[in-house]
Order: structure tokens, then sequence, then C-alpha cells
């Protein structure tokens, strides 16, 4: 759970939701606009076609124009009409959609993108702007029975250095959040952007600390850190193996939202992420948000 410096909090960046046509797109944008409502930023929806021949895409993006009226479509409606289009035609209708959904969940400035080219270099274009970036869990090539975590979210992780929430299919209103610390200076870091970010204010924050009783008084100095800065938190030591227990904590204590580090402290020089992060990534129900 350790890794580099945390992103600093910026307010002024926007929210960036990458969609597909997979059945996390839903989520996505309710994630997406109830960041954006928090962080008072607007939202900018983001499909990037991929594909034999857009492999080498100039980066460029550009706007889709957005038809107000547009009516909405539920989510069989939805994946049955994008399966029937390809290329920017489809694009275009998940973005008209996903800008519908927003608009209608949260009253935030909306703006549709559309790129051509791999994900990741797009979202490179808008990491200077962007204060969070959120994406599904699995993405449209993967089968949604299996176990292991979409690829696409382990490369954005990778090579883009902004928080990113990874969201699952459903929606839930966040209350509650979970936030995994282990004690270290980047996770002091992170504590730090928890602590300041309006995504997180009036919200019940809890941390967990997996060790024994010598974690508690870093535990105890982190939690003061936060009542300080205003913050409703408290936490708990808990004993076993990280991969397992910090998802039985946000079962038993029915968190809305895990905090964790995307890297693990043994792996941190490694291309591929932490082993507990990628464990809890596929098994947990909840959206995961990832920090530096």
């Amino acid at each position: 759970m350790g890794g580099g410096a945390a992103a600093k909090v910026d307010a002024g960046g926007q929210v960036v939701a990458a969609l597909d046509a997979s059945l996390y797109t839903q989520g996505v944008c309710r994630y997406a606009s109830w960041a954006a409502h928090r962080l008072a930023a607007p939202l900018a929806c983001l499909h990037v076609v991929e594909g034999r021949g857009r492999r080498n895409g100039d980066g460029s993006l550009a706007d889709v124009a957005l038809d107000a009226a547009a009516a909405l479509l539920d989510e069989a409606e939805l994946l049955e009409a994008v399966g029937k289009l390809g290329g920017d035609a489809r694009g275009q209708l998940l973005l008209q959609q996903a800008a519908a959904l927003a608009t209608r969940s949260c009253e935030v400035p909306v703006r549709a993108l559309l790129g051509h080219g791999p994900l990741v270099g797009a979202l490179s274009t808008l990491a200077p702007e962007a204060a969070l970036f959120v994406m599904g869990r699995r993405g449209e090539q993967s089968e949604f029975e299996k176990t292991r975590m979409g690829s696409q979210v382990e490369r954005v992780v990778r090579d883009i250095g902004r928080p990113l929430l990874v969201a699952p299919r459903g929606f839930t209103d966040v209350r509650r959040v979970l936030v995994a610390f282990d004690g270290s200076e980047s996770g002091r870091r992170r504590l730090e952007w928890v602590a300041q970010s309006p995504l997180f204010a009036g919200l019940d924050i809890r941390l967990v600390t997996v060790g024994d009783d010598a974690a508690r008084p870093a535990l105890e100095q982190a939690l003061r850190m936060l009542t300080d800065a205003g913050a409703q938190a408290s936490g708990r030591v808990v004993h076993g193996d990280p991969q397992e227990v910090i998802g039985l904590h946000a079962d038993a204590i029915r968190a809305d939202l895990l905090v964790i580090g995307a890297y693990g402290r043994s792996r941190i020089h490694q291309l591929i992420m932490g082993s507990t992060t990628s464990t809890l990534l596929r098994s947990i129900r909840i959206p995961v948000l990832l920090l530096h």
C-alpha cells in the first residue's frame, strides 16, 4: 500500500469519465457525476475508438455536440443500440447517453469528447487538467465472469499519475469511506489529500491499518491529523492478510468507498500494481479510489 507521492488536490480540475460499451458504463457515469458535483468541477465524458487501424492515433480529442432533449435509454436498450453500431457513431451514442445520465444525476457542466488511438494516450492528454479519472473495473473486451481485472485499469494506474476511481456496475451514494493506511510516509501524504479534498467533506471517514499493536500509535496520529482538519474520523488495527482483511472490514462497516494506494511496498518499482491492491480490485464490490 505504499507508493510514490500522492496527487495534489486540484479543485480546479475536471473529472474525466472513461466510457465504453461494457456493463460498467452507467456505474462509471454515476460515480463521475457524484465526484464532479462534490468537487464543484466540470465533467468530461470520454470515449476512445481503439481497435485495428487505431493504434497510431495522434491523441487528438474532438468535442461531440450534445442534444439536451435526447431520450435516456435504460442499460439493456443502450447495450443493444451500441451493439448495432461501430466506430465514431457508437462513441457518439455512448457519449450522448452518458451526458444525459450525468445531467439527470447531478447538475454539473458536461463535455463529451471522442478520441482515437490507445485509451492511455487520450487520458495522458487530459491528465494536466484532470482532478480525477473514473473508469470501470473491466472493459467491454473482458468477460464479466472473469476474476481478472481489466488490463486497461493496470495500464492507466501505471502510466497516469492522477487519482483513479474504479467503479463497479451499480451506484450507491457514498456516505462512509474506508481508507487503508499503512503508516508509511506516502500513506500520510494520501491522508493529507483525503483531509484536504472536498470529495470527502462531511463524510464518515474510517481508517484501517493491518498489523499488530505496534501499528496503533501511527494510526492514532493519522486520526488526529484528520480530526484536526475537521474530518469525522475513526479507525482500528486489524490482524491478518491485507488481501483478505481489508475487504472483510469494508463489508463489516458497510463502507461505500475504499481508498488505497496504487502500489504495494514490495512492488513499487515493478510495472504491475501491488498485490493487495490488485486482489481488492478483483474481489471488492464497492468503488475503489487509487492514489499514488
